[in-house]
C-alpha cells in the first residue's frame, strides 16, 4: 500500500469513528456532539470532498461547521452546554478520591479549555477585515 493510499484510509477511519461519535453524542448528554462534527469535517475534506460538502450542507450541523471554519464561532448554545459539561467533569474530579496531583492536572486542563471555550467569539460577531480569533 502506498503512504498516499495509507493516509486517505486513516482519513477514512478518522472520519468513520467521528461521525460515529458524533451520532451516539446526539443521544447521550454527557458526549459531545460538535467537537466531533468538527473532527470529521476537517477529515472528510482531506478525502471525500463530497462528505465534506454534505456535512456543511447539512441543515442542523452545517451551520455550526461553517461557523468554525469562517471565523472559529462557536453558538452561545454549544458554549453554554459545553462550559457545563466542563463544570461537571470538574466536579466530578475534584469528588473523586484521586492523588492531589492529579486533581490539580485536570482542574487545570479543564479551567484552560473552558476558558479558551468562553472566549470563542459568536457566530456573525466578527467585523469583516478584522483578524481571525
Amino acid at each position: 500500500m502506498s503512504s498516499s493510499a495509507g493516509r486517505r484510509l486513516g482519513y477514512k477511519a478518522v472520519t468513520a469513528a467521528s461521525l460515529v461519535a458524533a451520532a451516539l453524542g446526539v443521544v447521550l448528554p454527557v458526549l459531545p456532539t460538535t467537537p466531533f462534527l468538527l473532527l470529521a469535517a476537517w477529515s472528510a475534506s482531506r478525502h471525500s470532498p463530497e462528505l465534506e460538502a454534505r456535512l456543511l450542507a447539512h441543515p442542523k450541523y452545517g451551520p455550526a461547521l461553517r461557523a468554525w471554519r469562517q471565523e472559529r464561532a462557536l453558538s452561545r448554545r454549544t458554549k453554554l452546554i459545553a462550559l457545563t459539561t466542563l463544570a461537571a467533569s470538574l466536579a466530578v474530579t475534584v469528588s473523586l478520591a484521586l492523588p492531589l496531583p492529579v486533581k490539580l492536572a485536570v482542574s487545570l486542563l479543564l479551567l484552560a479549555v473552558g476558558s479558551w471555550l468562553a472566549m470563542r467569539p459568536e457566530p456573525g460577531t466578527i467585523r469583516p477585515g478584522s483578524t481571525r480569533p
